[in-house]
């Protein structure tokens, strides 16, 4: 299978919907799309909504953009990640590294609470 992306631009920063899997045949292609896109300086979100697959290579790019992302300062947030790459992630501790939609949005709700 292959992966589409598509960026969309707001006042807000970026957005990268990825389409498809994130394997050792199209991770190249996400890395060469995710890295301007962090040196840009804009928050980046990653909507992983219609990703159904994320192998090691794939973590591998994640973790290579969020090393980026983190030297430049940036926030990367991931969107939309399915019960079968949360699991692969967190089993394999990729997921600690990321802020998730999720996660901003209970912080959101927690904020407001107060």
């Amino acid at each position: 299978m292959s992966l589409n992306l598509k960026e969309r631009r707001n006042k807000a920063g970026t957005v990268l919907v990825a389409t498809g899997e994130i394997n050792s045949e199209t991770s190249g292609t996400l890395l060469e799309t995710l890295l301007p896109l962090v040196r840009e300086g804009r928050p980046l979100r990653i909507d992983l909504t219609a990703v159904t697959y994320v192998s090691s290579a794939g973590l591998r790019t994640l973790l290579v953009v969020y090393r980026e992302a983190q030297h430049a300062g940036v926030a990367v947030t991931l969107y939309g990640v399915s019960e079968e790459v949360r699991f692969v992630m967190s089993a394999t501790g990729f997921l600690d590294f990321f802020e998730t939609g999720e996660a901003a949005a209970a912080a959101g709700r927690a904020r407001a609470a107060r």
